[in-house]
């Protein structure tokens, strides 16, 4: 997998609560398909379980997408061939928060501490 133009990865949190289970599933049976053709790699699928710490209300459910780059993530956001597909996660979900995040691949053994400092900055 190539990296971004930051030198690490770019990924796509999700945390959301289901509204429409039927039509959620619906979205997530395609993605399969549908992500890697753009660079995207589902990484995790989790449900809620403790507000540990924070002051963001909890959402039922996280989903975390590792994109090739910000301009793959962009790809897929804005094709019009699946115009029909962002729609099912909008009208099946309530509460949504999509943000995106890059930093240095943690699993990297080269990673430095100079790489971790990177992120920690403005």
């Amino acid at each position: 997998m190539s990296e971004n133009s930051h030198g690490g990865k770019f990924y796509a949190l999700n945390m959301f609560d289901v509204a429409d289970e039927e039509k959620y599933l619906s979205y997530f049976s395609r993605l399969p398909e549908a992500a890697p053709p753009y660079g995207g790699r589902m990484v995790a699928l989790g449900r809620f379980r403790d507000n540990v710490a924070g002051d963001l209300a909890p959402r039922q459910v996280l989903f975390l997408v590792e994109w090739e780059s910000e301009e793959a993530f962009n790809n897929f956001r804005d094709d019009p061939d699946l115009a029909d597909l962002h729609p099912l996660r909008e009208s099946s979900t309530a509460s949504y928060i999509w943000q995106t995040f890059d930093g240095p691949d943690m699993s990297d053994p080269d990673l430095s501490l100079d790489d971790v400092l990177r992120v920690l900055k403005p």
